[in-house]
């Protein structure tokens, strides 16, 4: 192979969680930025949609149709052997680690599930990384983390899954020289198939309106625990930019937080989404009492690289509710 021919192949990626609703955005993000995109899905039923998601080309050109290369792998990542596998087969450049579980409410459920897919995954996939010392590495961890140092006391099976995530991804990159960096996200919103709370309301909207002048039930209203609880929220596609810029840049062992550094109170997002509706939309305001003095984070690390965030919170917030009225769930 000549060096002409060396220079004009092109970076390879893993995407483990691929279908999820920030790994659909990450496998069109790297597709556009000509990448080949390996995207790792769980199930069988997932691949339809990534092959949609290849396919899909805003601007109808051959040169775009051709950028948009993502290959879908059917890949359970506690499926160690078949892991090994499909890993070998890729020899990725990089790999960007988005598969796992992230609801609190069920990891009460089933706590060893979240071990699992979420602390032992992640054991497997750095392990059959080891024989590429040069595949660069960022595991999607989160906010939620909880200090490993006594006397521990975990909010949550959630976020005793992450902290355990986080440790052992940094433990692995450091025992066995691979360029392991841990990304944290705050609360991701945007168009897609999210489950966040944003997310809820737009389906709550959209839902509403569709019922509007027929004779049904009337709705339950939308319940908000708190209009005073404060958050961090980030659209999804700013922040796989940014796992795009810890992959290039990124020092391994580092964690970098991933936001805005901008805090805003439920109650306002609320309003600002109600604002959008076609119709009235009944909320119900809860009395739960949230600390006021919610920590703001900076990702300065990343504003040093280059990145900031580009799609302001009203852009978010209103493609949020476009993408349920298109009736998209489940693609973007």
């Amino acid at each position: 192979m000549d060096g002409s021919t060396a220079e004009q192949r092109r970076p390879v990626i893993v995407i483990t969680g691929a279908a999820g609703y920030t790994g659909m955005h990450a496998c069109r993000h790297f597709a556009k930025l000509g990448w080949e995109v390996a995207a790792l899905t769980r199930t069988v039923a997932s691949v339809s949609e990534l092959i949609l998601l290849a396919r899909d080309d805003e601007n109808n050109s051959p040169e775009a149709e051709t950028r948009n290369c993502i290959t879908p792998y059917v890949c359970d990542l506690l499926d160690k052997k078949r892991l090994g596998e499909v890993i070998r087969q890729i020899a990725p450049d990089y790999v960007l680690h988005l598969g796992g579980k992230n609801s609190v409410p069920e990891s009460w459920q089933s706590p060893l599930l979240y071990m699992e897919s979420n602390v032992l995954s992640t054991l497997y996939l750095l392990d059959v990384l080891r024989p590429f010392p040069k595949a660069r590495i960022v595991v999607a961890g989160s906010r939620l983390k909880t200090a490993l140092q006594a006397p521990y006391h975990p909010t949550h099976p959630y976020s005793l899954s992450k902290s355990l995530q986080e440790a052992v991804a940094l433990s692995w990159g450091a025992l066995f020289e691979q360029s392991v960096m841990l990304a944290e996200p705050c609360n991701l919103i945007g168009p897609g198939p999210s489950t966040g709370f944003c997310a809820l309301l737009a389906g709550y909207i959209v839902q509403t309106e569709r019922l509007e002048g027929q004779s049904v039930t009337e709705t339950a209203p939308f319940r908000v625990s708190s209009r005073h609880a404060q958050r961090d929220f980030l659209d999804v596609r700013d922040a796989v930019r940014a796992y795009g810029v810890l992959l290039e840049q990124g020092v391994p062992g580092q964690v970098y937080s991933v936001c805005t550094g901008r805090i805003v109170e439920l109650g306002n997002i609320v309003e600002r989404m109600v604002a959008l509706a076609k119709t009235s939309i009944p909320i119900q305001w809860g009395d739960v009492e949230e600390s006021a003095s919610t920590e703001a984070y900076r990702a300065k690390e990343l504003e040093d690289m280059g990145w900031k965030p580009t799609i302001q919170l009203g852009q978010s917030l209103e493609d949020m509710i476009q993408y349920r009225r298109a009736g998209k769930e489940g693609t973007i």
